[in-house]
């Protein structure tokens, strides 16, 4: 038998419906007991709840709520007000459940409304690039799907307000938007450009983050994003984090887009992060971007620029002038990550960029992997890596994957990095041909603090795995494929006995004989550590029953520790060529 609805359920359906159509019912809500006013939140969709959140003001501690007028406009009689931002997170949950949780506080009224204009903007641009679509993005009908989650009605069609617009949820919602994503189709300036600018100017003082998605972007198009940004009286503007992300320019030569970008850069005083990833920039560009950051005034802690073709940007830099004798500009004291990777860089730009690192007397993260900048260009960095470590905020994460390095350069790198009072705690040196001779520089460099080391695809082997078990003597986070073979299992025993908050380890495609399981199961059972995951995949096995019963036991919040080959893997010849 169907349970009868309550009286109360009755009642909070009947004014739903009347906020959805209107505000009459609300000077009454005004009334309502504390407890049934918290009742009816519950009931509520997003967009009467926004109303009803809109209209009732924070009530003041002995403010007189004697009318239900002044209630309308002053707060709830008494100040019992409910909770909203609970039932907005309820919302928030329930609308877009795989989003995991953030540090509270959290606005979720605000977090609510910003995911809501994303996924209408991410909806139009779908619709944007079908062949059948006519006219204005603006004029776009947003669907059903979007329209229920937020309690839209049929009935409410004779209202005035188009809900099913899209214009209308930016300007109703917009201005909650403190991060846009904004895919290519939004960006085609016949149809897009002078709606989204409109959003723009709407959101420039609260507008935190923008960033643009596999975008073709024209001058113009870049004109008026940068100048919607702006405010029109200082020209400044309020944006923390611009991301362009595989995208690029619609011009052979735009020497008109690095203009106003580079205006923009200088503009912005609240810039915090700045990735222009996969663009097609040439060096060109980036002596502008450097130019325009040493004169800003801005606080950039991330600077990206992977992806682009630069090198030589930094070869007409006079390093003994008063560019830098005066030192860098306040974006670059406060630079903390530099992200370098895939840039075309050589053993020229490493020495010059060497050079301009001494400036960045903050940076914490360097990413120069991807560039062929080899062993004379990791040696013209080693001053760099000195002077760093004598820094208040010395250097912590150093990346180094494929740079065409021999064994010979990196083991100059790591004896060097092994004498110093604080080197970085973490370090790549994966995918560079090093040779086995290099474990005698790894087994100096593991008595330092470091704490994740990655030499993944360094031609390691069985000789070196051997060498390094020698010298190991302290904890690390470690990650490998270097086909060690029954070595590997060996140097893995005795890891995590020496390494008891090792949480997790990488040793995939060492070609390890299944005997090797054994081995790490005995000494997973004698360590008793806080090993969370154990990768084995890439190695041929083929497992038995009483195998799978012996790694039965050895679990993590549920979930296995050990990640054993799957039978798609094995198919899969393993190729270990630098």
């Amino acid at each position: 038998m169907v349970k009868a609805p309550s009286l109360i359920s009755l009642a909070a359906l009947a004014v739903k419906r009347e906020l959805l159509l209107g505000d009459d019912v609300i000077p009454y809500v005004c009334e309502l007991p504390a407890d049934l006013f918290d009742i009816l939140l519950t009931y509520l969709p997003p967009l009467a709840l926004q109303k009803l959140q809109t209209k009732i003001k924070p009530f003041r501690d002995g403010d007189d709520c004697g009318s239900p007028d002044y209630c309308f406009e002053n707060g709830r009689k008494h100040g019992r007000y409910g909770n909203f931002n609970t039932v907005w997170k309820k919302l928030f949950k329930t609308r877009w459940s795989g989003v995991t949780d953030q540090i509270e506080p959290v606005d979720w009224q605000q977090r609510y409304w910003e995911a809501h204009v994303q996924g209408c903007l991410d909806e139009a641009a779908e619709l944007v690039v079908l062949p059948s679509f006519r006219g204005l993005i603006s004029d776009i009908n947003i669907s059903d799907t979007i329209l229920n989650y937020i309690g839209y009605e049929q009935q409410m069609n004779h209202l005035a307000c188009d809900y099913s617009k899209l214009s209308y949820h930016c300007q109703q919602f917009g201005h909650y938007a403190r991060c846009l994503r904004l895919q290519n189709a939004l960006c085609v300036e016949e149809t897009c450009v002078q709606a989204l600018c409109k959003l723009l100017i709407q959101n420039s003082e609260t507008l935190a983050s923008l960033e643009f998605l596999h975008c073709k972007l024209s001058p113009s198009f870049v004109e008026g994003i940068c100048r919607s940004l702006c405010s029109k009286r200082k020209r400044i503007h309020k944006i923390e984090n611009l991301s362009i992300d595989i995208s690029s320019f619609i011009e052979n030569c735009p020497s008109s887009v690095v203009v106003e970008l580079v205006s923009f850069l200088s503009s912005g005083r609240s810039l915090c992060s700045l990735k222009l990833r996969h663009c097609h920039l040439d060096r060109d560009f980036g002596r502008m971007v450097f130019s325009s950051l040493l004169e800003a005034s801005s606080s950039l802690s991330i600077l990206d620029l992977s992806g682009n073709s630069i090198g030589g940007w930094l070869s007409k830099y006079d390093r003994s002038g008063p560019l830098f004798s005066l030192g860098a500009g306040k974006s670059l004291q406060s630079l903390r990550l530099l992200n370098l990777r895939g840039n075309n860089l050589c053993k020229a730009d490493a020495r010059d960029l060497g050079s301009a690192l001494v400036h960045i007397p903050n940076l914490e993260i360097l990413d120069i992997s991807d560039n062929t900048i080899e062993d004379d260009g990791i040696r013209s960095l080693i001053p760099y890596f000195v002077q760093a470590s004598e820094r208040c905020n010395p250097l912590v994460e150093l990346y180094l994957e494929n740079c065409e390095l021999s064994g010979r350069g990196v083991s100059q790198l790591l004896d060097t990095l092994s004498t110093l009072r604080r080197p970085p705690t973490s370090l790549s040196i994966a995918d560079n041909n090093l040779g086995s001779h290099i474990a005698a520089s790894l087994g100096k460099f593991f008595g330092t603090s470091v704490q994740v080391l990655n030499i993944g695809a360094i031609g390691l082997g069985s000789s070196g795995f051997r060498s390094i078990s020698v010298r190991l003597t302290f904890s690390w986070n470690w990650s490998s494929k270097n086909r060690g073979g029954v070595e590997t299992a060996k140097f893995l025993s005795k890891l995590m006995s020496l390494a008891p908050d090792l949480v997790e380890v990488n040793a995939g495609y060492n070609l390890m004989p299944l005997e090797s399981l054994t081995i790490i199961c005995s000494a997973l059972k004698v360590a008793k550590g806080h090993l969370q995951r154990l990768d084995l995949t890439g190695n041929n096995w083929e497992l038995q029953p009483s195998h799978v019963s012996m790694l039965s036991e050895f679990r993590h919040n549920g979930l296995p520790i050990l990640i054993l080959p799957t039978l798609q893997a094995l198919d899969v010849p393993y190729d270990d060529e630098p």
